[in-house]
């Protein structure tokens, strides 16, 4: 397995709206860097909700951007991180927003299981993830891309699958 870092994100050519996506994920087994700089990396839903991506583990930084975090509006009800190198996995039950014209009809939703380990729970999100800094909603197509980030860091993914979750349009 080769681990390109500083290649750029990667996303899918396919649009997802409601879906439920698995993805394990691993960050370098060798420490190097501290907060932020371990094994730094994002999953983004629809292009615009991010996962954090993180060692996690013994590692201090600010809550709403550790392992499993809702980037820069949650932080994960608790620290479910395995050690350097160990595979982790994200079980995301996502819901996409709802527009009727301009205005948020329903904001999107997320449940996060993180190594089994249930750590955001039908969380409402403020709107597209950022950091320091709530985006809020632009109206958007129901569907967007997966997007892994590549933040310089030699983060591993493997064994990621999403499928569409139909029929979830009630407020």
């Amino acid at each position: 397995m080769e681990v390109v870092p500083r290649t750029g994100n990667i996303q899918t050519k396919e649009g997802f709206g409601d879906c439920h996506l698995h993805i394990e994920w691993a960050a370098p087994a060798e420490v190097k860097g501290d907060s932020q700089g371990r094994g730094n990396s994002g999953v983004f839903l629809m292009g615009l909700f991010e996962i954090q991506v993180l060692d996690g583990y013994n590692n201090l930084t600010y809550a709403d951007g550790i392992t499993a975090a809702i980037y820069g509006q949650f932080p994960p009800l608790v620290n479910a991180c395995r050690k350097p190198g160990e595979w982790q996995t994200y079980d995301a039950f996502f819901l996409a927003p709802r527009f009727d014209g301009s205005k948020v009809v329903r904001p999107a939703c997320l449940t996060l299981v993180h190594n089994g380990v249930p750590v955001h729970l039908n969380r409402q999100l403020m709107g597209s993830t950022g950091h320091k800094n709530v985006l809020g909603y632009t109206p958007h197509d129901p569907r967007g891309p997966l997007m892994l980030q590549d933040h310089g860091d030699l983060v591993r993914y493997r064994n990621i699958w999403i499928r569409p979750v139909e029929g979830y349009d009630a407020v």
